[in-house]
């Protein structure tokens, strides 16, 4: 016998649990079983309607807790599905209830990612739906639309009672609708769009207000995108403004820097001047807060040579300039014996600031991640674009990362030259600081001389080049 159960509404909870217990008490095959919603087709083979369902036999009934909690979401998940994967679910913990704790089976992780998704769904409704005031008699009514990826609008409900007790609102959406007026809530049909206000007034001033704030350094389009998907920016009034923002901030960006090449008429120095000035201000990754200052590059803008390191340590971050702690002098040692001048090359850092651990009245340095280097990686080209370097040395592994835009080791890359992005030459070596952390002194000895004889070989390269 197959048995058709028509449940009330897409996420009917308690009609699903009431039917699964009377059908699994009656040991009913989940493949016996159709299930639909409302008015959805019933199976055309089946023979005996919900109303006519297996008396439960008698006896114990339980399952376990974390099943009840992963029910409550899939059951508002959209995969039609859901009902009967979960019964099946249901019928096999009748006989293994240790079930629920093998993440290797392949119900249960299609289940748990149902309802991983209806979760992130609540909690995008939670985030992104916005209201806006309308008239309505001599009361002001909230009206938001939101389109919901799964059937959550139901549960989702309480939590709008309870944040905004004391307004009057609805919540449109293309299945159901939602009306609160302060003390009653009830629910209507869905609707459309064109059903939802474009703006009020307050969203007007609140638009003006962050145009007028609006940092691109401090937006990451492709995690804006991971968190929140494009659906949704229309609903809420910053997000709308955002690409174009962003696409004007870019052409005031370029236009500036071309503008003030072109004013200066090809002085370099004077463009490099206001170039860190504008790097003093940098907000582009949450380095800037801890850190003291921007330390910027420096040395002759006709310099052939460029030194790139990692990032400032706690003596350039308090002097506001490169490589002039401990690593600055051994590099500067390191330079006089391969025969380089350092007052002829430019140095600077893949990260303007100085990334640290406090510990006690000690700043302890600490690596920079991929999106510190990745949002510093425009200052350095900005550099780089003023200089025209004929040869740029990464020193260390983050510096070459930065340059050559890719994680890489210095053992694969040190004796090779590079071709870089923009059509310049690099070469990658250790950094200064990787020598003082050797705690053997013949190993610290050999490693230094190594190291000399890497910048031998970009003298003799810039020499060969002219």
């Amino acid at each position: 016998m197959t048995y058709a159960i028509r449940l009330a509404a897409e996420d009917d909870l308690d009609g699903w649990r009431s039917a699964a217990r009377s059908l699994a008490m009656a040991d009913v095959a989940p493949a016996d079983v159709h299930w639909s919603v409302g008015d959805d087709p019933a199976d055309l083979f089946a023979t005996a309607p919900s109303q006519d369902l297996p008396a439960a036999a008698t006896g114990a009934f339980s399952v376990p807790r974390p099943f009840v909690a992963l029910a409550e979401s899939v059951i508002c998940h959209r995969d039609p599905e859901r009902f009967a994967l979960l019964y099946t679910m249901l019928v096999r913990l009748r006989q293994a209830p240790q079930l629920m704790t093998d993440q290797a089976d392949p119900l249960l992780r299609r289940l748990e990612l149902m309802a991983k998704e209806v979760r992130r769904d609540i909690h995008k409704m939670r985030a992104f739906l916005r209201f806006r005031e309308v008239e309505e008699g001599s009361e002001a009514r909230f009206v938001a639309w939101f389109e919901p990826e799964h059937h959550i609008v139901r549960t989702n409900a309480r939590f709008f009672v309870n944040r905004f007790t004391n307004m009057r609102w609805t919540i449109l959406t293309p299945a159901v609708s939602l009306d609160w007026d302060g003390e009653t809530l009830r629910e209507r049909p869905g609707a459309s769009r064109a059903d939802a206000p474009d703006s009020d007034p307050v969203e007007e001033t609140w638009k003006t207000y962050y145009a007028s704030i609006f940092n691109p350094a401090r937006v990451k389009i492709g995690a804006m995108l991971k968190e929140m998907p494009r659906k949704y920016w229309k609903n809420m009034p910053e997000t709308a403004l955002v690409p174009g923002l962003v696409a004007g901030a870019q052409a005031r960006e370029s236009s500036m820097m071309a503008a003030s090449r072109q004013v200066i008429g090809g002085n370099r120095e004077a463009a490099w001047e206001a170039l860190r000035e504008e790097a003093k201000a940098c907000t582009r990754c949450p380095l800037y807060r801890p850190a003291t200052q921007t330390v910027f590059g420096e040395g002759p803008l006709t310099a052939p040579l460029m030194f790139v390191g990692e990032q400032p340590g706690d003596q350039e971050d308090l002097a506001g300039r490169p490589f002039v702690g401990p690593a600055g002098q051994l590099f500067d040692k390191a330079l006089e014996q391969a025969g380089i001048e350092r007052a002829i090359t430019y140095v600077t850092n893949a990260v303007k600031h100085f990334k640290f651990e406090p510990r006690g009245k000690r700043r302890i340095h600490a690596k920079p991640d991929g999106p510190e280097i990745e949002a510093c990686k425009w200052w350095l080209g900005q550099e780089r674009e003023l200089l025209q370097p004929k040869l740029t040395v990464a020193l260390g592994a983050t510096a070459a990362r930065s340059l050559l835009g890719r994680v890489v080791t210095i053992s694969a890359t040190r004796d090779h030259w590079h071709r870089l992005a923009d059509g310049g030459t690099g070469m990658v070596t250790i950094h200064p600081s990787y020598l003082l952390r050797l705690p053997d002194r013949d190993q610290a000895e050999a490693e230094f001389e190594r190291f000399v004889g890497d910048l031998k070989r970009a003298r003799e390269h810039l020499a060969a080049v002219g």
